[in-house]
């Protein structure tokens, strides 16, 4: 499991020029009062601890008067365009409460804190660094996923929205061993999400990196996990990376499953799975082969990388179907057919029969 760990320091990749049109035909990029650099002003930052007082790796910031005027006006006009689509007519009873940075990992992100001033009711959003992988990871997210994603780019800025969630870490300390907790339904939505993270490449999904959504269901509860950090969308080489089955951070999940389902169920979910995927595929074929053709002449990963997973993924699926790609984009568009081949051509079948 050690071989596992990410890169030390994975590069910032540029949004080209053709992404950057893709983000602008869907909606993606638009124009926002605040950037990036500009929250980078900010004068000094005191440490956030949480309640048992430990370090959180957060830091809260503070802007001088001048600075802060700008800032503040402008994220709330930030939130008003992820929430309203830019009606600013809501903004007047809104205000930010706390803007706090974060040094650790790779996107150095800022979580700006918004407050309703009548009811103190507050929501998060984040302003991150615009690198391509990560923005391949969120569009492959929406659209190969059961889960819609919010998020905007400018020119180096990217803003995303909240994903509401028990971090994965957390859950397994304050929930997993509560007698409340449906445990067959638990390791059945951690196949699952194993399953969708292989499918379309999204690596490192460590115990922190997911959170887990819990919905009270009719005299139980149903749990999806969803990834929150995609800065490792088809960086690294080696193909355990992106099974989070091989995390020893996710060790309490997978003994989870091995406890309560056995082979054919695990196969079961894997095929349901596949078959959700191929279903969203279908829906958004156009879609998605315009991010993939774009993906593929980019460059978001080193050869070495790319030829150690081709190399993987060939020893996998026992094929050398991986040898004829030059680029990751190729290799997740080449993994989406080996690994959906067989349920996109029952897709295809019932398609044809339903319009015979």
């Amino acid at each position: 499991m050690s071989t596992n760990k990410p890169s030390r320091k994975k590069p910032m990749y540029p949004v080209s020029r053709e992404l950057r049109s893709y983000l602008r035909h869907h909606g993606r990029e638009v124009k926002l009062p605040v950037s990036y650099t500009d929250l980078l002003n900010y004068t000094f930052s005191v440490p956030i601890k949480d309640k048992n007082g430990n370090d959180t790796l957060w830091e809260k910031t503070i802007y001088d008067k001048r600075e802060w005027d700008f800032i503040r006006e402008g994220l709330v006009k930030i939130y008003a365009i992820l929430k309203t689509e830019g009606d600013f007519s809501f903004t007047s009873h809104l205000d930010v409460a706390r803007v706090d940075y974060c040094t650790f990992g790779n996107s150095h992100p800022f979580r700006i804190r918004i407050v309703n001033k009548y009811n103190d009711n507050y929501d998060h959003y984040y302003i991150k660094i615009a690198d391509a992988s990560r923005i391949y990871g969120l569009e492959l997210e929406h659209i190969l996923s059961p889960n819609r994603m919010t998020f905007f780019t400018d020119r180096e800025t990217l803003v995303e929205e909240h994903i509401p969630g028990i971090p994965g870490d957390l859950f397994i300390q304050q929930m997993l061993n509560d007698p409340g907790t449906n445990r067959i339904r638990l390791a059945k939505e951690f196949v699952k999400f194993n399953e969708r993270c292989f499918v379309r490449l999204l690596g490192d999904m460590r115990s922190y990196n997911f959170v887990v959504d819990v919905t009270p269901d009719i005299e139980d509860y149903q749990y999806r996990i969803r990834a929150i950090d995609f800065d490792q969308q088809s960086y690294e080489g080696r193909k355990n990376f992106y099974l989070p089955q091989f995390f020893k951070e996710n060790n309490s999940y997978v003994n989870l499953c091995l406890s309560h389902l056995n082979k054919e169920s695990m196969a079961q979910y894997q095929a349901e799975e596949r078959t959700l995927i191929t279903f969203r595929l279908a829906s958004s074929r156009y879609r998605i082969k315009e991010l993939l053709d774009i993906m593929s002449t980019d460059e978001i990963s080193t050869q070495t990388k790319i030829i150690e997973l081709k190399n993987g993924l060939n020893e996998h699926l026992n094929t050398t179907a991986f040898n004829r790609c030059q680029s990751m984009g190729q290799v997740v568009k080449r993994h989406l057919k080996q690994t959906l081949q067989k349920n996109l051509l029952l897709v295809q079948r019932n398609l044809g029969k339903s319009m015979d």
